[in-house]
């Protein structure tokens, strides 16, 4: 799988790379994906879940919110739909890959994404219509666009339900019930964004344990994080570089932080200020950025 490194190409490859795609309409491609709606339910607050289940081949993946560097995001459009105020995408926990020494996360085999859908007129039925574009690898990665279609709410039964509460219930725990405690984050300006180092105090989650960072802003281009443990203390650091290419203020109540293992997820959602490890070493204050 051809990958790049470069920072400052990233964003521009996955544009590049999503150009010529092959469509689907809930059918396989040469039996590589198959795409459905599953019908759900109605909520106690009013709002449909639905799910999008995605069928792959044997030995092909596609990918998670936050696909890594060498991954190609998901992108979502929902706008041909009718009723429809607001989706929200629940993503149960993910999977670590790695290939030529680069990191992507995302589903193997079979993965359903729960969707909850809130009308734009409530007690109205929902005529769903979602353009969304993914990409699958094996060997090769390639992107897919799929065009799907269905009336909701719709008569779902047991066997088409049962799927997306399993996804539903396979989420990242909160970090609240996770056993999670301070949460710290410094920063530090770097030539062209900043670095943001993160000490979250949290047992150890088990083989294969690593952090990811998200920001609300998609534009900014987040690195890999790295990380090592301190007991019961994990640092994590990761590069944050917006498209203007210089040191910006980073909003700390809109990180999110994904900490990953073979075993478990957990979510974490803002973090507070710290102070720098070593004071000679320049880290910004929250007032300075």
């Amino acid at each position: 799988m051809t990958c790049i490194r470069n920072r400052t190409l990233v964003a521009a490859a996955a544009l590049v790379v999503l150009v010529a795609q092959p469509r689907l309409a809930g059918a396989a491609d040469d039996q590589i994906l198959n795409a459905e709606i599953l019908p759900g339910w109605q909520t106690a607050s009013g709002t449909y879940m639905a799910g999008l289940r995605l069928d792959l081949a044997p030995g092909w993946k596609t990918y998670w919110r936050a696909p890594g560097d060498a991954g190609i995001p998901p992108r979502f459009d929902w706008s041909g739909s009718d009723n429809l105020a607001d989706v929200q995408v629940h993503w149960p926990r993910p999977k670590l890959f790695s290939n030529n020494d680069m990191r992507t996360i995302g589903y193997e085999t079979q993965v359903v994404l729960p969707v909850e859908l809130t009308p734009a007129r409530p007690g109205e039925p929902i005529a769903l219509r979602a353009r969304i574009e993914l990409g699958v690898c094996h060997d090769i990665c390639m992107p897919m666009d799929l065009d799907l279609a269905a009336p909701l709410p719709a008569a779902g039964t047991g066997r088409q339900q049962a799927p997306i509460r399993a996804a539903l219930a396979a989420r990242p725990m909160p970090g609240d019930q996770a056993q999670v405690g301070e949460v710290l984050c410094a920063v530090e300006p770097i030539s062209d964004g900043i670095r943001l180092t993160a000490k979250i105090d949290v047992p150890e989650l088990g083989d294969g344990e690593a952090a990811v960072f998200e920001l609300g802003d998609p534009s900014i281009w987040v690195s890999e994080a790295q990380t090592l443990r301190a007991g019961q203390t994990m640092v994590a650091h990761a590069d944050l570089v917006p498209v203007s290419g210089r040191p910006f203020e980073l909003d700390r109540a809109s990180v999110r932080i994904t900490l990953l293992s073979t075993e478990q997820a957990i979510d974490i959602r803002g973090c507070a200020g710290d102070q720098p490890a070593r004071p000679a070493r320049p880290i910004a204050s929250a007032a300075a950025e």
